[in-house]
């Protein structure tokens, strides 16, 4: 660890969150909702703000929210976030509109005294090609996935920021990087949506169809970890009041299946009886993508929600919302 840093167990918290003013930038997202439900039980005040209220783009509104409104801590889960056909397609809105997001916050953080910062990231960050599982010090050790470059190089500069403002400025300033999330709050847009959503509503439809069959992408043996909202959720909170150091730390399940194992187990949970066919013509992707999950778990973390029950507990929610 780094000078002055410090990593404490569960029963020696070094930043308790009761009776503290919390900000959850980004609450009406997957993630940051998950955090506000986590938040229920640490006995602090919950600040949130919506788009309504605050535009996060804008720099001086931002300076203004958090002078007026005192954050002790604030949880940066706000992003501008997509899948592989949005960030193709806006290249420079994922770019631009992550990297203001994230300065304007953690400047504003810094001039207005908050007590500590955890900027939540994205597993692009690392190398298309980096060993598996991959460690935290694998960041910026090879180019990038294409399709997603500016998404992540905007979450890299959130990282870098973080540590820059903790190097010149002594800020508790910390990073998580969550592997693949699914949960309540997910997004189910077969256009937009990323794997395990748009496996389970592909699967509701064609159980509603009557469909004899459901199509994949690629051969299905890409390998791919996934971890549930609410346990990411727990993890930033633990990592919130127990870590303080200058590099990042892995928030994933330690675990990973293949697309095909994936799609069987959504269409069991969802009742769909039809064949599932791979699709060959379409791309793969990467062949596996799994981050270690070593140094949260040295730390005493673990994650509780077993990928089955996360997925009945999302098709549950999807059905709420029909």
């Amino acid at each position: 660890m780094s000078p002055g840093s410090s990593a404490a167990m569960p029963n020696d918290v070094i930043f308790p969150l009761e009776g503290k003013r919390v900000w959850v930038a980004g609450h009406r997202g997957m993630v940051g909702s998950a955090i506000v439900r986590r938040l229920a039980s640490e006995g602090c005040e919950i600040l949130t703000a919506g788009r309504e209220v605050l535009d996060l783009e804008r720099q001086s509104a931002v300076e203004a929210w958090i002078a007026d409104n005192k954050p002790d801590a604030i949880f940066m889960a706000a992003a501008k976030v997509g899948g592989i056909l949005a960030n193709d397609t806006y290249p420079a809105d994922f770019l631009y509109n992550n990297l203001v997001i994230e300065t304007n916050i953690v400047d504003a953080a810094w001039r207005n005294g908050v007590g500590k910062v955890l900027f939540l990231g994205s597993s692009c960050i690392y190398p298309k090609f980096a060993p598996q599982p991959i460690m935290e010090d694998a960041l910026l050790t090879g180019p990038l996935e294409p399709t997603n470059e500016w998404y992540a190089i905007a979450k890299i500069a959130g990282i870098k920021l973080a540590q820059a403002y903790r190097k010149q400025h002594g800020c508790d300033f910390i990073s998580a990087m969550p592997t693949n999330l699914y949960g309540i709050g997910d997004n189910f847009d077969l256009n937009s949506s990323h794997v395990m959503p748009a496996l389970i509503r592909k699967a509701h439809e064609a159980k509603l169809a009557g469909a004899d069959s459901i199509t994949i992408w690629g051969t299905g043996t890409p390998r791919r970890e996934f971890l549930n909202a609410d346990d990411c959720a727990d993890a930033c909170v633990f990592l919130m009041k127990n870590y303080s150091d200058f590099e990042h730390v892995n928030v994933g399940s330690g675990e990973d299946v293949t697309i095909l194992q994936l799609a069987q187990l959504v269409c069991e949970v969802v009742g769909f009886k039809g064949e599932i066919i791979t699709d060959t013509s379409k791309p793969d992707g990467t062949p596996r993508k799994l981050m270690s999950a070593d140094k949260l778990r040295g730390m005493g973390w673990r994650p509780q929600i077993e990928l089955g029950p996360g997925i009945t507990n999302t098709y549950a929610h999807f059905l709420s919302a029909q």
